[in-house]
């Protein structure tokens, strides 16, 4: 599935500070940077904080391929990232980055586990470790999200990012093959094995303990025992 594509219209940015923001926000405008290698160095603008909202309002989300007019030229980017009031919610920064349809970028995709692991249909309990994971792709061909079949996963077994499918194009660069689900053993059986073999270390005796006499045994004469004559010699 190829990226969504959208226009969004922005204004060159002059000045800078908290004064020149305010300006732009009294205009229904925020600040924004666009960074990116091949720029000489970054660009300056201003844009309109719902038509951002309104852009990235795709399937694709923050990872929506931009077309940036209005600010000298056509300018490919990607969301990067945004700075927002607290309290109102209200977007007060935004970065984008410059990329290239013919270059790969990194980005963050979804990852989303279908079926139901055949360890859960045992009682089992299915863990996500990995809501997202981190993606090289060209900025057209970044997947939606990126699923995952987990049905053959039994009880104690893991799936690793070394597992994962990865649809065409797209790449994985980690040198750690990173845990991304498990299915573990329900926590009754969990904790019940080391219980039974606690109990059972506790009723079985010692190795010999049946042949050794208790401490003073062998001195202790049988009751009813005779006594020695009075006047005996001991």
């Amino acid at each position: 599935m190829s990226i969504d594509k959208r226009p969004l219209e922005v204004k060159p940015r002059e000045g800078s500070g908290k004064g020149a923001a305010r300006r732009l926000r009294t205009q229904g405008l925020v600040p924004a940077v666009v960074y990116g290698k091949h720029l000489e160095k970054p660009l300056s603008i201003a844009v309109d904080a719902k038509a951002v909202r309104q852009a990235i309002n795709t399937p694709h989300k923050f990872n929506t391929l931009l077309t940036l007019t209005g600010a000298g030229g056509e300018h490919q980017v990607l969301f990067k990232d945004y700075q927002q009031d607290p309290v109102t919610r209200q977007m007060l920064h935004v970065d984008f980055i410059a990329v290239r349809e013919g270059e790969q970028v990194k980005v963050n995709v979804p990852l989303v586990l279908t079926g139901r692991a055949e360890g859960v249909a045992d009682g089992g309990l299915l863990t996500q470790a990995r809501r997202e994971i981190e993606v090289y792709a060209k900025p057209t061909a970044i997947p939606e999200k990126i699923e995952v079949d987990v049905t053959p996963m039994k009880i104690n077994q893991a799936l690793h990012i070394n597992d994962v499918k990865m649809p065409e194009g797209v790449t994985v660069k980690s040198n750690v093959n990173y845990t991304v689900a498990v299915v573990s053993a329900p926590e009754g059986v969990a904790e019940a094995a080391p219980a039974a073999a606690a109990a059972g270390a506790a009723a079985k005796p010692a190795a010999g303990a049946a042949a050794k006499p208790a401490a003073g045994a062998a001195a202790k004469p049988a009751a009813g025992a005779a006594k020695p004559a009075a006047g005996a010699k001991k």
